[in-house]
């Protein structure tokens, strides 16, 4: 592989000395930018974006070109790993995802089979990690991702998004055998899927529990963060002679971040409902944090932005261990230049808190 020009989000997730705060961002190859929504056009839909190596790599490394981001993340989406497992996935005209045929009892579950051999049951991602790889030529470090196994559980039960949870929290109360069966089966296949990633040259891995927050701390513990362990625990890391982070994102989950810290992993993902100097105290040096501004303020005006930026640099203070990042993904309508502001931001007011 090629050599690594830009190491500072590795270093940063490993607590290693940075000369900056590195930055990279949710979603952030996604509709906000033209140049994104112009190669989707050419794939004829999402689906068939995610499903093109090439494409894949053209829209994961638009925004290295434009934001000059510190980490480039795989362009896929984390519902491939139940379409990998047999489930009908559907995305419509401006609508969310959809599994016409949900999981409704444990017969369902029990149908459903553990992937083990993500090159031949998802070898696009594959083909597309190892392409962008390829064409980063070294730029930044790539991340590979997948879904915790319940916040894929609450789409594969429910059928999509959902206000309330009501179907998988059901099963969850009146069926928890059977959730607990399929929360066993989604962690062994993501894990396998990450080993995949890794190997096809993944130099970091996010397990995003877009869910989590929704269950209540015993819940959260017993249905998602044991199986986000169980994946740790699993996952290859070490890639190019170098260790191989895992950062795990809990949306809503700040109540949680000592157990969470407590998995294995290298940095915890924070959303922006808790202000990084408290989440800082509270984990101490155990593990590296990322985050956490809140989206919408790129909606403000750059000047704003930046002053939002200082702010939480000002709290995390001096030291190593942070990757700047928003506390969730850009949403579409974010001004492209305001996206831009916010990386330069990172970059020129992070130098003081280095070296």
């Amino acid at each position: 592989m090629t050599e690594l020009k830009n190491d500072l989000f590795l270093r940063a997730c490993l607590r290693q000395d940075v000369e900056r705060t590195p930055v990279w961002m949710m979603r952030q190859a996604g509709r906000y930018l033209a140049e994104y929504r112009a190669t989707r056009l050419r794939a004829g839909g999402f689906l068939n974006l995610c499903r093109s190596p090439e494409l894949c790599s053209e829209v994961t490394l638009q925004p290295i070109d434009i934001l000059g981001a510190d980490a480039a993340i795989l362009f896929s989406d984390i519902l491939v790993v139940p379409e990998a497992m047999g489930m009908e996935l559907t995305f419509g005209a401006g609508e969310g995802p959809k599994f016409p045929d949900p999981i409704t009892c444990r017969a369902d579950v029990e149908k459903l089979p553990v992937l083990t051999d993500p090159t031949r049951e998802l070898g696009y991602v594959m083909d597309a990690v190892s392409m962008i790889r390829r064409d980063l030529q070294g730029r930044v470090p790539l991340i590979g991702f997948a879904g915790s196994p319940w916040t894929l559980a609450t789409y594969m039960v429910e059928g999509g998004g959902s206000k309330n949870f009501s179907k998988v929290k059901a099963m969850m109360f009146n069926e928890p055998e059977t959730m607990h069966l399929l929360l066993e089966k989604l962690a062994d296949s993501v894990a396998a899927y990450l080993n995949g990633q890794i190997a096809s040259g993944a130099q970091a891995v996010q397990i995003f529990d877009t869910w989590g927050g929704i269950l209540t701390t015993r819940d959260y513990k017993e249905f998602s963060l044991q199986y986000m362990q169980r994946i740790v625990e699993q996952l290859t890391r070490e890639n190019d002679g170098r260790r191989v982070p895992v950062i795990l994102y809990s949306k809503g989950g700040m109540g949680w971040l000592e157990a969470m810290a407590d998995t294995g992993c290298d940095v915890l993902g924070l959303d922006w409902s808790i202000d990084i100097d408290v989440a800082k105290a509270r984990v101490g040096d155990r593990v590296a944090l990322q985050g956490n501004m809140d989206p919408t303020m790129l909606y403000a005006k750059p000047e704003r932005i930046r002053a939002e930026v200082k702010d939480i640099l000002a709290r995390f203070g001096h030291g190593n261990g942070h990757v700047f990042n928003l506390g969730h993904g850009i949403t579409p309508d974010v001004p492209p230049e305001h996206a831009i502001e916010f990386f330069k931001a990172v970059r020129e007011e992070s130098v003081r808190y280095h070296g």
